[in-house]
């Protein structure tokens, strides 16, 4: 039981696995890729650039990357209401790393 325990607390310490925590799941790369291709995007803007998210999938898991660090948003006192999403430097940081990532995809998609 002991032995349980530590492994799972070295994986939960494991800085790959936290990593992947944060950016897993099925909208959060296309969210930081339309990001890094736009700058800045409004709400309705980003949804149009995400095909097949919901309005509540968007809302949930743009606030969850912000918890996270990896973006910001930015809303205006403006009537009507706007608010405007950009990834934040550790957000910006992180995308070489997934093109890297994705270049190991492709030669592995042609293997």
């Amino acid at each position: 039981m002991l032995q349980e325990e530590s492994q799972k607390r070295d994986i939960q310490n494991c800085p790959l696995t936290y990593a992947m925590n944060v950016i897993g799941g099925k909208w959060r790369l296309p969210i930081i890729w339309a990001l890094w291709k736009n700058d800045t995007l409004r709400y309705n803007e980003l949804k149009r650039r995400i095909d097949g998210i919901t309005n509540m999938m968007l809302s949930q898991v743009l606030k969850e990357m912000e918890i996270a660090g990896l973006i910001v948003r930015k809303q205006y006192l403006e009537i009507p209401p706007r608010v405007e999403y950009s990834l934040t430097q550790e957000g910006k940081d992180l995308v070489p790393a997934l093109e890297a990532l994705a270049r190991w995809g492709k030669h592995m998609q042609n293997r």
